[in-house]
């Protein structure tokens, strides 16, 4: 087994990868005129995928809990990129809808990204990156059980 040093675990343990990537997208959206941040562009990305969910489905796709989702929520209510409608099957919950403007972020937040991950990923080998893919899978299921 290899040995991981202090400076190595602390740097998996700060989030180090995390922060940079989160840096990096956060200025390119402004570069770009998007006035969102990384983590609404996250609730967002639930919403593309799959409109009209309630608040507990985007807190389990992201992994945030529900003070933070609702707080992005509020946030992107302000921008007018969502909205809160009552759900007529279940009147305790909201179903979190798109709005047009909302959709409208998709392509060129979509293309920023992948942009991103374009320029992060290269020099590396599919092989690298199946690798890479199936060791943080396993340390994520790891701290499941744990």
């Amino acid at each position: 087994m290899i040995k991981v040093t202090e400076r190595e675990i602390f740097d998996i343990l700060s989030g180090k990868i995390s922060r940079a990537i989160n840096r990096t997208v956060l200025k390119a959206f402004s570069q770009e005129g998007i006035d969102i941040t990384t983590e609404q562009w996250t609730v967002l990305s639930c919403l593309w995928n799959k409109d009209k969910i309630i608040q507990q489905e985007i807190c389990d796709l992201t992994q945030k809990d529900k003070p933070s989702v609702t707080r992005l929520i509020d946030n992107l209510e302000k921008k007018n990129l969502v909205r809160r409608v009552l759900d007529s099957s279940d009147r305790r919950n909201n179903l979190i809808h798109l709005t047009s403007r909302g959709i409208s972020l998709k392509q060129k937040t979509t293309e920023v990204v992948n942009g991103i991950v374009n320029h992060a990923l290269k020099d590396i080998s599919d092989n690298e990156l199946i690798s890479a893919k199936e060791v943080l899978l396993r340390i994520m299921y790891n701290l499941n059980l744990y």
